[in-house]
């Protein structure tokens, strides 16, 4: 049903997403988490990074496997992308809690549906 190109991609979206969930529950939770500067946030953030570079190249090339996701969804993505790799002392870590909190459990559960088909 998806070009291999795609499901590469979101595979790779999915093992990082589990990586941020790992890295949280290591730390015993997001705010801890990103508190620490030593491994939490610097890994949390360069995760988000790269998340977001595999949904901007499936964006670039209008790719059918993004069906599902909420554009605005990939907007803020691709954003955060671009606040942390522009101004990473600058980035609101209020900001990036929420999305750990509310936005990355619903687009990990795009990804596994569309994984799991």
């Amino acid at each position: 049903m998806y070009n291999e190109d795609e499901l590469v991609r979101i595979k790779s979206v999915h093992k990082k997403l589990t990586s941020i969930i790992t890295i949280t529950e290591r730390h015993g939770g997001i705010v801890k988490a990103l508190e620490d500067e030593i491994e939490g946030q610097p890994a949390i953030l360069m995760l988000l990074v790269a998340i977001a570079e595999q949904f901007n190249k499936l964006e670039k090339i209008n790719a059918y496997i993004l069906t599902p996701f909420d554009k605005v969804d990939i907007k803020g993505m691709i954003d955060v992308r671009n606040f942390i790799s522009h101004d990473y002392d600058g980035v609101s870590l209020g900001l990036v809690e929420d999305s750990l909190r509310y936005d990355i459990p619903r687009i990990l559960k795009i990804v596994e549906d569309i994984l799991n088909k």
